[in-house]
């Protein structure tokens, strides 16, 4: 039993871990010496490094953040150490846990991305056709209204539903439920910004949770930079 609790609490560090390496953090303090929480969104994730260091960058970041801090902790969990998305309902947490580093990363003072990476690497090994259903989604959405935040909340919502259409295992459907849970609380902090001057605190936290960013105009938010956002 003891080397049970120990194999399980060395997969949730590692998993913790794992999440927490600010990957598009470091590519912009190496290629352009900046902060890429002092851009656009502020999120240190693969979107906003897009931005800042080209599609080529973000689109590798982005791989690295699905592939590796997404499906490792799944793989190894269940794979390595035979925890089974069948039956055991320890597994989702490595993922759940790469998520929160992700999120709330260890090495930027508990600052980090939106998790949305880490969920589509996870669901890619646990349910690949709740994966394509969301991503179905959210580029339709987006194709119609050029506004993906609220069709990325959108699936998240619906993402347990999915689950339960798909028949995967309950474990599946929980960590579902986990990842809108921090998905969502991740929106509404916002890695720990103020709220903007002249904007209600009401009126911010429905953008946040909406619309993933604190002011209404699109290109105003995506395109601050240390000087606009004085």
């Amino acid at each position: 039993m003891l080397g049970v609790l120990i194999e399980i609490s060395g997969i949730y560090v590692f998993s913790y871990l794992l999440g927490s390496i600010p990957s598009t953090y470091l590519a912009a303090r190496f290629l352009k010496n900046t902060d890429i929480r002092e851009y656009g969104s502020g999120n240190a994730g693969a979107s906003n490094a897009s931005r800042l260091l080209g599609k080529v960058w973000g689109v590798a970041l982005g791989l690295f953040d699905v592939l590796a801090k997404g499906s490792v902790p799944v793989v190894i969990g269940w794979r390595v150490f035979g925890l089974d998305p069948e039956s055991s309902a320890l597994l989702i947490g490595a993922p759940l846990l790469a998520l929160a580093g992700h999120n709330w990363s260890i090495f930027l003072r508990f600052q980090g991305g939106r998790g949305i990476t880490i969920a589509l690497g996870s669901m890619l090994i646990l349910s690949p056709f709740v994966l394509m259903a969301s991503l179905l989604l959210v580029g339709a959405g987006w194709a119609l209204t050029r506004n993906s935040g609220v069709w990325v909340l959108v699936a998240l919502v619906l993402l347990p539903v999915w689950t339960v259409i798909a028949q995967d295992p309950i474990v599946v459907t929980w960590y579902g439920i986990g990842v809108l849970t921090l998905v969502v609380l991740k929106r509404l902090l916002s890695n720990w910004t103020p709220l903007p001057a002249g904007l209600p605190k009401k009126k911010v936290l429905f953008n946040r949770l909406f619309l993933d960013r604190d002011m209404d105009d699109y290109a105003e938010w995506v395109h601050r930079s240390p000087r606009t956002s004085d």
